[in-house]
């Protein structure tokens, strides 16, 4: 039977209605003549409000509002890899074909393809005991994934039928399971998963290793772990979204899941048009087969964009579920929390700081735990690492959406508008920007890269610091006036800056850098400070120092040794130590 209620008030996304005692709080509804999709926020009595996820317009009092007995869900199976979708997983493309222009309202919850069929392989026989999160079937959904058909959770029983291997719709029953209660249960290809819950895994196990993104600035001086979380904040122009498409590119998730949150809508527009044209560099097909877009531009109604977030992320934790290590890129979370500003207005709740909810903290916590290292009810290892662009306005970082999210993410990749009009990018500024992952990856980084790595990379920290503070004095008095010593800081600090950390995103041999060419690279500016401190302490002036040949190479390394062949770095290392042992000998004589 259904239940009904009738809308009272309407104040943009936001509805209230009536006669609505016997809904549930979080329910999907369809709202008026146009069944327009929402979902129930507010319960009083027989009152209750409606956050609406489609534009409003042309609503009239006393429409029906009808209950569908379910949470906000979206359907996870085969078909969303290389797909786009809106906040609540409705197809972009599908959308196209029936309005080019714009989403029109009451086109319903459409989602994957429900008739394409899918070569589907069942690895299950009759009699197996199927537990939650086991895999009962698997289907080669592009070349570089394999989709595995998993138990839903708090689903266990025995299989008492199964269909042979072949071609199967979405919602084919190729499994049935008898319960322990004695009823059956119908395994399709598809499952449903309400968006605000996190779904279970065996147990949650500790951070250990990093994702590898090929960005100098990142992988050395702040790494980032697989299953961790970061915070992307910057101003406008400095760089968010292109670190965020070279993250994407070239971090090392199985899995890559691109929420465009409230940005502008030629900015998205570049995006699907781009990502579908990319090269995975790991399988030379396109990137597409490990991603999916999920866009809600600024113009795109607003109660969508508060959704758009958990969509991706629980679309993240069904392939973690399968295994996958996976990378979440939300572009950007500030987007998001002014949706829900402006939801909350409309509801007539209390504004906290700026005007923002006093439950953002709260709602950002919610979003950012839901990553991590896991262990999967398979007993598979996989992780979920959120990426999470804040966009402060006027750059300004005490505002409450970044100085929220600096608590509760362990990387904080602080863009630099300064850098970024020096046109030094990435702009990540490296004063300022922190990651808690140094310690933890310490281990992993000795292992498998290099025992002295993360000493050198604290020596070299230590060194852009010193060089910090001796700017304020070089700004009051003038470079020339310092000892050689101090001075031999400057310089490095000035090399470590245009050949390490600077990264040209368009180069091809400078777009990605293994770990080993960065050790390299590191161990060469070492190399480096380490002979000239050498030749200062002798007394050698400066400019000498820097007029030897070899001082020019250390600069353009990024771009002249190429990834396969960083053993001309050692030679760089040897070249360098001849070169001032030379410029000594010759000051000794």
């Amino acid at each position: 039977m259904e239940i009904k209620g009738n809308v009272t008030l309407v104040n943009g996304p936001v509805v209230m209605g009536s006669g609505m005692g016997a809904f549930k709080l979080n329910e999907m509804v369809t709202v008026g003549n146009k069944r327009l999709i929402g979902e129930v926020v507010i319960l009083e009595k027989d009152l209750a409000t409606v956050q609406v996820y489609e534009e409003t317009e042309g609503l009239c009092a006393n429409e029906e509002i009808i209950s569908t007995g379910a949470p906000l869900s979206i359907n996870l199976g085969p078909g969303m890899l290389g797909n786009m979708f809106d906040g609540i997983q409705r197809p972009l493309k599908k959308i196209e074909t029936i309005s080019p222009n714009f989403i029109p309202e009451g086109i319903g919850l459409l989602s994957i393809d429900t008739e394409k069929l899918w070569d589907t392989k069942i690895i299950v026989k009759k009699g197996d005991l199927l537990e939650s999160g086991k895999v009962y079937g698997t289907i080669q959904e592009t070349a570089s994934i394999l989709h595995k058909l998993l138990v839903p959770p708090n689903i266990s029983g025995k299989v008492i039928e199964v269909k042979s291997d072949g071609e199967y719709k979405l919602n084919d029953t190729i499994v049935v399971l008898e319960l322990k209660s004695g009823a059956t249960h119908n395994l399709t290809l598809v499952q449903k998963w309400p968006v605000r819950k996190g779904r279970p895994t065996a147990e949650r196990i500790p951070i250990y290793k990093p994702l590898i993104t090929g960005q100098r600035v990142i992988d050395t001086f702040f790494p980032v772990a697989k299953g961790g979380t970061v915070g992307l904040p910057g101003g406008f122009g400095t760089g968010k979204t292109v670190t965020q498409h070279q993250l994407a590119k070239w971090s090392d998730a199985d899995i890559i899941v691109y929420i465009g949150c409230g940005e502008r809508g030629n900015e998205m527009t570049n995006v699907l048009e781009e990502f579908p044209s990319l090269i995975d560099p790991r399988t030379n097909r396109p990137l597409m087969e490990r991603t999916i877009l999920i866009a809600n531009t600024s113009n795109m109604p607003v109660a969508a964009r508060e959704a758009s977030i958990y969509t991706g992320i629980t679309m993240a934790e069904y392939f973690r579920d399968m295994g996958y290590d996976v990378a979440i890129m939300a572009d950007s979370t500030s987007r998001w929390a002014e949706a829900l500003r402006e939801i909350a207005g409309r509801l007539e709740e209390m504004p906290a700081e700026e005007g923002y909810p006093a439950y953002l903290p709260s709602r950002l916590a919610q979003f950012y735990e839901r990553a991590g290292c896991v262990r999967t009810l398979n007993g598979d290892e996989a992780s979920v690492t959120i990426i999470g662009a804040v966009s402060p306005p006027g750059g300004d970082f005490s505002e409450p959406v970044t100085e929220n999210t600096k608590r509760f993410v362990s990387a904080f990749l602080a863009l630099d508008k300064k850098l970024a009009y020096a046109r030094h990018y990435p702009a990540i500024n490296y004063l300022t920007s922190y990651s808690s992952y140094v310690t933890i990856l310490h281990d992993w980084y000795r292992d498998n890269v290099a025992e002295d790595m993360m000493y050198i990379r604290g020596k070299m920290m230590k060194l852009l610091q010193e060089e910090e503070k001796l700017n304020e004095i070089v700004q009051l008095i003038g470079e020339d006036v310092l000892p050689n010593d101090q001075q031999l800081i400057l310089e490095t600090a000035r090399t470590i800056k245009k050949g390490f950390l600077q990264q040209n995103a368009l180069h091809k041999e400078d777009t990605y850098v293994s770990l080993q060419k960065q050790y390299k690279m590191l161990k060469v500016l070492d190399v480096f400070y380490e002979s000239a401190l050498g030749c200062v302490k002798m007394g050698i002036p400066l400019t000498t120092i820097r007029q030897v040949p070899v001082y020019q190479d250390i600069i353009k390394m990024k771009y002249d040794v190429p990834n396969s062949q960083i053993n001309l770095l050692d030679d760089l290392m040897e070249k360098i130590k001849i070169s001032y042992d030379e410029l000594r000998a010759k000051y000794q004589g």
